[in-house]
């Protein structure tokens, strides 16, 4: 479909961004063809990498681009996991953000103007200077973008009760085709004037267009924090247990799962005390006013014990900080384990947690390959790790089979094929699974009318 790009429209981005901003560095060139997808996907090496440091900038890109029909892969910080990031045709650019890192917060409305390439935690800092926060804290936090999470609708641990950054984008700007700017929402919490275009660019991957500012909401920061341990010997209480706590009039603001061969996994790669003789463990955090989280910790604590559970209470905030630093570490501790991983991020309904996790286990059995599953339990979003050694062809071929069956187990109970990495690359061939042929018609218009060269991130989430 695209040839190599010539020189001539390299030489017109270059003529109209300046050489600063555009690269043709072999170098620079590979380095922005990966991303952090954990499987082997289909890559081409871009013909310039662009950093544009304004919204002028990215319209006169997107101008060019559409004009010579040059692919557009726009990246954030290119820690996503399904190769949303990842330029697949030579002709194309990618266009880094990472140049575009202001932000403005506004204390009296509790909202922030945010640029695409601003750091998650290096935001999520300042705002709590004032008093404020933003709650979503996807695991790569650390090093990610604003842009890059609100093209996937990142989520994280806390996103049980704080839902995820689809809920704290009020609006965007947006350069879609031939250069134009689009504007939507705005900072005020109520507003359903037309159709909600802000939440159709959330999630949407790059697909649509690239996004130059969002507004986002804060909401003010919890005062205290506290966290559980719950041990299982028996897999099959970890559900009985997130309902017993979902039903008890205690609203956590994290319960994550880890089962045995993922805390074995983060005890071999950093220990932090965890045992290594239960089926499963349950991270419960509950956050508010001091009282009240004392007062649910309690609760949390009786509710486990009276159902025969072990439980540990973090004593204090460096012991609460290193569980969840076992947690966070579990990505590069399954990377021990076997030097092959496919990372699958399906989200099934809270009452069928049990049911789905051991179908779950019966395919890697069928398969004979090793599986770790952790995740956002209260949410319903697990982890499924396939573990695989990538020297073995023929494993790895079982591996990428069990993977349809994952999907098949996931749908037959009601559940979704991602709940926060996105479809990118490696899910897109299971989208219609979930949505049926009248579904992705509908998705193929809404990227034909925003996108109708199919210039945007083009091959990602849908096929054209």
């Amino acid at each position: 479909m695209f040839g190599l790009l010539s020189k001539k429209p390299v030489d017109k981005l270059i003529e109209v961004l300046g050489r600063e901003k555009v690269s043709t560095s072999l170098v620079e060139r590979k380095l922005y063809s990966y991303d952090a997808t954990p499987i082997p996907i289909e890559r081409a090496l871009p013909s310039a990498v662009v950093f544009p440091t304004s919204q002028e900038d990215v319209q006169k890109l997107v101008k060019v681009c559409y004009e010579e029909e040059i692919p557009i892969f726009p990246r954030g910080a290119g820690s996503g996991l399904t190769g949303g990031a990842v330029p697949t045709l030579e002709k194309g650019v990618v266009v880094s953000f990472e140049r575009m890192n202001r932000f403005q917060i506004d204390v009296d409305n509790a909202t922030a103007v945010v640029e695409p390439g601003v750091i998650t935690y290096e935001f999520q800092q300042e705002v709590e200077r004032f008093g404020l926060f933003y709650p979503p804290d996807p695991s790569s936090f650390k090093y990610s973008t604003i842009g890059g999470n609100i093209a996937e609708n990142a989520g994280g641990p806390r996103c049980l009760k704080y839902g995820v950054t689809r809920e704290y984008v009020l609006g965007l700007t947006a350069v879609i085709k031939e250069g134009e700017v689009i504007k939507t929402g705005n900072p005020v919490i109520k507003d359903v004037a037309g159709y909600d275009i802000t939440k159709l660019f959330v999630g949407s991957e790059g697909t649509l267009g690239l996004i130059t500012s969002a507004v986002l909401k804060l909401i003010p920061k919890p005062k205290a924090r506290g966290t559980a341990l719950i041990l299982f010997k028996n897999l099959e209480d970890v559900g009985r247990v997130v309902t017993r706590i979902m039903t008890s009039g205690i609203f956590p603001s994290a319960l994550e799962f880890m089962d045995r061969d993922a805390i074995r996994a983060v005890e071999e790669f950093k220990p932090v005390g965890l045992p290594k003789d239960v089926s499963a463990l349950l991270l419960v955090e509950v956050d508010g006013s001091p009282q009240s989280v004392k007062e649910d910790i309690k609760a949390v604590e009786e509710l486990a014990r009276a159902m025969g559970l072990e439980v540990k209470v973090a004593e204090d905030e460096e012991s609460a900080e290193k569980l969840w630093t076992a947690r966070k570490s579990l990505g590069p501790a399954l990377g021990n384990l076997r030097t092959g991983k496919i990372n699958e991020d399906v989200v099934v309904p809270r009452v069928y947690l049990s049911e789905a996790i051991r179908d779950y286990r019966k395919v890697a059995e069928k398969y004979g390959l090793l599986m770790a599953i952790f995740g956002h339990i209260g949410d319903g979003n697990l982890h499924v790790n396939l573990l695989y050694d990538k020297k073995n062809k023929e494993e790895e071929e079982r591996a990428e089979r069990a993977v349809d069956e994952i999907f098949e187990i996931t749908l037959r109970y009601n559940g979704s094929i991602t709940g926060e990495h996105g479809v990118g690359l490696t899910k897109r061939k299971f989208l219609e699974y979930q949505f049926g042929p009248v579904g992705m018609e509908i998705l193929r218009g809404i990227k034909k009318v925003f996108d109708p060269k199919n210039l945007f991130n083009p091959g990602k989430v849908i096929a054209l």
